[in-house]
C-alpha cells in the first residue's frame, strides 16, 4: 500500500519519554481515564477522528461525557453510504455538536476525468490517498495529538497499536482509548447507553467504508473482509503499524508539567 509521507519530521510535542511513559501507565486504564489524560495534556490541540463505525460512536459518547467541547472530525470521501451521512446527522442532533468534515478538492467527476472510471477498482490505494489521506493531512495540520477508535484485534496492522504512541506517519501523538476492547465490548457499550448506529451493521456489514469498496460479510467472517473484497488490502493507509519513536527525538524529551 502506498503510504502518504508527511513533509517534515517534527519533535514530539510533549517529549518521547512522556509519550512512552503514558502508554505504559494507561495500557490497562479504561477509555475514560485515557481521554481525561488526553484532554488535560493537549487541551485544544487534540482532535478526535471518526468514521461512524460502532467504535467511533462509542468513542464519541465517552469523549463528550468528559469534554462536551471536544473537537471531532470525519473524512468525507463523497462516496459514503446514505446511512453513514444520516448517522452523522443523528449524532450531531443528539449531542448538539458539529462534526467537522474534511474532503478533497477533487470532485468525483474530476477524478473520473483525470484518472479514469472506477479508480477505486483500478487503483484503490490512489483513490484512498486522494479522498482520505490528503484530507486527513489537512485535518491533523497544526494539532499535537489525535484520538482514534481502532482496536488491536481488527487487523494485523493494528495489532501492535498502543494506547498512546508517537504516530511516525503523521508526526503527532496518537491516542487509541479503545485499542484493548473487543467487538463485543463495543456493542455492549452501545446497547447500555442506547446509542444510534449504522443500520447496515444489521444487514451483514461489520465494517463500513465507501459504497464502492464495502460488501456484506458472511456470518462469522473476518470483521474487515468486506472492505476491498477480493484484494489483500484491508487498510486505507490512515493507520500505519506502530513503530518506536525515532531515537533522535529523545533529546526533545520534556520534564513532567509539574516539574517546571
Amino acid at each position: 500500500m502506498t503510504q502518504l509521507v508527511t513533509e517534515t519530521l517534527r519533535p514530539a510535542p510533549i517529549g518521547v519519554d512522556r509519550i512512552e511513559a503514558a502508554g505504559r501507565l494507561l495500557e490497562d486504564a479504561p477509555p475514560e481515564e485515557t481521554l481525561r489524560w488526553a484532554f488535560e495534556e493537549f487541551l485544544d490541540e487534540v482532535t478526535i477522528a471518526t468514521g461512524f463505525g460502532p467504535e467511533g460512536v462509542a468513542l464519541i459518547d465517552i469523549a463528550l461525557r468528559i469534554n462536551p467541547r471536544a473537537d471531532i472530525f470525519f473524512l468525507d470521501t463523497s462516496f459514503h453510504f446514505p446511512e453513514t451521512y444520516e448517522l452523522r446527522r443523528q449524532l450531531e442532533d443528539r449531542y448538539q455538536i458539529e462534526i467537522r468534515a474534511f474532503q478533497t478538492d477533487i470532485s468525483p467527476e474530476q477524478q473520473e476525468l483525470e484518472f479514469g472510471a472506477a479508480l477505486w477498482s483500478t487503483d484503490p490505494d490512489l483513490c484512498c490517498r486522494l479522498r482520505k489521506l490528503e484530507p486527513l493531512k489537512d485535518a491533523l495540520r497544526g494539532r499535537d495529538a489525535w484520538v482514534t477508535a481502532i482496536r488491536r484485534d481488527q487487523t494485523l496492522e493494528r495489532s501492535s497499536s498502543r494506547v498512546v504512541e508517537w504516530d511516525h506517519q503523521w508526526q503527532l501523538v496518537k491516542i487509541n482509548p479503545l485499542v484493548r476492547w473487543s467487538k463485543q465490548q463495543v456493542w455492549d457499550y452501545i446497547a447500555k447507553h442506547n446509542l444510534p448506529y449504522n443500520p447496515l451493521h444489521d444487514q451483514g456489514y461489520p465494517s463500513i467504508g465507501c459504497t464502492h469498496c464495502t460488501q456484506p460479510v458472511l456470518l462469522g467472517g473476518p470483521e474487515r473482509a468486506g472492505r476491498w473484497a477480493g484484494r489483500a488490502k484491508r487498510e486505507c493507509g490512515m493507520h500505519a503499524p506502530a513503530q518506536p519513536a525515532p531515537f533522535i527525538l529523545r533529546s526533545e524529551a520534556l520534564p513532567p508539567k509539574d516539574a517546571a
